[in-house]
């Protein structure tokens, strides 16, 4: 078997070709073929909370300066809004740039308001109790029911607590600590395993899309489609290639050393599906396990980059599509609200469309029901929605680290130059391998 074939990499391309032949061909078939894809993300999110919890819990017992845990976590909210406000003023300045809903003509009567039932009821969910209330639900129940229910942001909250009073014990916390590490390296193993049958998951997905949607079903609303992955590469090449510069590195050297990773997001449109991968390979690069372990978790709720460029590019779409115009003060809104509603989202049932929803709830001018339009191609924006949303945490968490000097530099250049040959093996690791070259 050739070298390319025996790796992740490699078998998840070759399941992505054969997902759109399989699709392509017999759509039929390919449509039954969605519960490899759904079971492969059930499996990967069965395990993310207990996952996290021992990851941020470990990274902050070991680190045992508790200020340095609050300041990584302060610089961190504070990089999380700058970079999603340049996200949201950049998907509102193309949106007026190219005009994509311009020439539509749709009339918002015609359009059917069941399609939007479901996520309108989410929105109400979202959006009631306002700042206050979002706040409050970071506070879950019971701790049990943070862990039941998945809620990210809810055990992290837990985790940081726990972490913080376990490094306060000392020695006292030595066992617990100990028990904790054992237990991430036997979730992150249980990973390895799982991480083996992506391929099969991704066949499933792909496979499903073009069997259900067809090739040719970006003819309808391509521009929206087009402008929206044109304005999340220049964010990423443009925005978050200069951030890295600034800290010292190459976006196109991190880029391929996720390169397998991003494939199953490709395929998925699920960031979640990679999230152990990532953070494995992310301390693996020399960058401390609670700066990992604080950033990209609390990043999958805080730091959805393209996720922001969706919100404000759509929202602006469907007034054009609809012939509403849109004052100062609507644009002005569309921002300072979607600053609240792209937070918190990730895990709620239609993210993007819930989201969308909830932000033109405060915006009456705009016909909420003009979501419909955006319906039928919101899978395709979804796979550059999750690839924008991976890559900006990625980059969040590799500049944070610089800043706060939690990164071994020298370890992380041997590592994306392909010069060091230890394996990725999905574990928790203490300190980083020592370098070794690479092989010639």
């Amino acid at each position: 078997m050739p070298r390319f074939l025996r790796s992740l990499f490699g078998q998840v391309m070759l399941a992505l070709l054969v997902g759109v032949l399989i699709g392509f061909l017999w759509p039929d078939s390919a449509v039954k073929l969605k519960p490899l894809g759904d079971g492969f993300i059930k499996l990967i999110k069965m395990i993310i909370p207990v996952l996290v919890f021992c990851v941020v819990v470990h990274g902050i017992a070991g680190a045992g300066d508790l200020k340095r845990v609050g300041r990584v976590g302060v610089k961190s909210l504070v990089y999380f809004e700058l970079v999603t406000s340049v996200a949201l003023m950049l998907g509102l300045l193309l949106a007026f740039w190219f005009e994509p809903g311009v020439g539509m003509n749709v009339d918002p009567k015609a359009l059917d308001a069941k399609a939007m039932s479901a996520y309108a009821d989410n929105a109400g969910k979202l959006t009631s109790g306002g700042t206050v209330e979002f706040l409050l639900k970071l506070i879950p129940g019971s701790v049990v029911g943070a862990f039941a229910t998945g809620d990210v942001l809810q055990v992290l909250l837990f985790a940081v607590l726990f972490g913080c009073a376990l490094a306060m014990l000392g020695e006292r916390g030595a066992p617990v600590a100990s028990f904790i590490d054992t237990l991430s390296q036997v979730l992150f193993k249980t990973m390895g395993i799982i991480i083996k049958v992506a391929p099969l998951g991704v066949l499933g997905a792909i496979a499903f899309t073009v069997g259900k949607y067809g090739l040719g079903s970006l003819k309808q609303l391509g521009m929206l489609v087009v402008l929206f992955y044109a304005a999340v590469a220049i964010f990423i090449f443009g925005v978050l290639g200069l951030i890295m510069r600034m800290a010292g590195f190459s976006l196109l050297k991190l880029l391929k050393y996720l390169r397998e990773e991003l494939a199953v997001v490709f395929a998925t449109t699920s960031s979640d599906s990679v999230l152990p991968q990532v953070m494995a390979k992310l301390r693996r690069m020399g960058i401390r396990d609670s700066t990992v372990g604080l950033v990209i978790p609390t990043g999958y709720s805080f730091n959805l980059d393209a996720f922001s460029i969706y919100i404000t590019l759509a929202a602006v779409f469907i007034a054009q599509a609809t012939n509403t115009p849109i004052s100062t003060t609507d644009l002005l809104t569309i921002l300072a609200i979607s600053l609240v509603t792209s937070k918190g989202a990730h895990g709620v049932p239609g993210s993007a469309i819930v989201v969308l929803a909830a932000t033109l709830q405060a915006i009456p001018a705009i016909p909420a029901i003009g979501l419909v339009l955006v319906l039928s191609v919101d899978w395709f924006m979804g796979i550059a929605r999750a690839l924008g949303n991976l890559i900006g945490n990625c980059v969040a968490t590799v500049v944070i680290a610089a800043w706060e000097g939690d990164i071994d530099r020298e370890r992380a250049h041997a590592v994306l130059d392909g010069r060091v040959t230890d394996p990725i093996d999905i574990e928790p690791a203490h300190e980083a391998p020592a370098l070794s070259p690479a092989k010639a």
